[in-house]
């Protein structure tokens, strides 16, 4: 099956600094849950940028949705097609309501307002979230914000979600219903979680950044050895 994102050999580095990747190769195919794991500073956030073009690498190839990515026009497809949900919600939402938050990215496209608030009323449906449609964007609960990020990112239509820490500030029945969402949710997926019971209830696999290198590792080492100091550090 053809990857929908595949990394090739990718290093990276910032200005007067270690190298954060060290020859890293991932592929994402349709249909997959791909969860990374690894410690603060392995360098997992870097890497969703670099698949989506915020950042470039120093060595190495981004291949997505069947075309080599070199340069800034060609990510432009990506960044549509590659739905990328920040760590932290408020730095991905800024209008005043719900609403006009999901309905921003359609009409950026070039969506009417109708055509837009269609998407957005559908959207909140499928997560089953229409009761915040009205809401003011600043007065939700961290996990209600996580749900309207997803949603905004939903709207635009993506094959792919980019999630990084989608448990962060959320509190248990959150996560819980974050559970069920995502694994009925048909795009494929990258998940950033530390978190490894989440990880357990929704990666089809899993792989750990490591010294600037991902590893496949063994479910003993992912549920039991790996994580069980990462927990007690985070």
């Amino acid at each position: 099956m053809p990857s929908l994102i595949n990394l090739k050999d990718v290093h990276f580095a910032y200005p007067s600094r270690p190298s954060v990747l060290n020859g890293v190769d991932l592929s994402l195919s349709a249909g997959e849950r791909l969860c990374l794991t690894g410690s603060n500073g392995a360098g997992k956030s870097t890497l969703f940028q670099i698949i989506v073009g915020l950042l470039h690498p120093t060595q190495g190839d981004v291949f997505a949705f069947g075309q080599s990515r070199k340069v800034e026009k060609d990510f432009h497809e990506v960044r549509r097609l590659a739905g990328l949900v920040f760590q932290d919600p408020d730095d991905q939402l800024f209008c005043p309501t719900v609403a006009e938050d999901i309905a921003f990215g359609p009409m950026n496209l070039g969506k009417s307002k109708e055509e837009a608030m269609a998407i957005v009323d559908t959207v909140l449906q499928q997560i089953n979230m229409t009761k915040l449609k009205d809401r003011i964007t600043h007065k939700l609960s961290g996990g209600e914000k996580r749900l309207v990020t997803l949603a905004a990112v939903l709207a635009m239509g993506p094959e792919v979600l980019l999630l990084d820490e989608p448990t962060n500030a959320v509190d248990e029945a959150g996560t819980e219903r974050l559970v069920e969402i995502l694994n009925e949710l048909p795009q494929a997926m990258i998940v950033i979680s530390h978190d490894p019971h989440f990880r357990q209830k929704i990666a089809t696999r899993s792989l750990r950044l490591q010294d600037g290198k991902l590893f496949d590792p063994t479910p003993k080492c992912d549920h039991a050895q790996t994580d069980m100091p990462e927990a007690i550090a985070v």
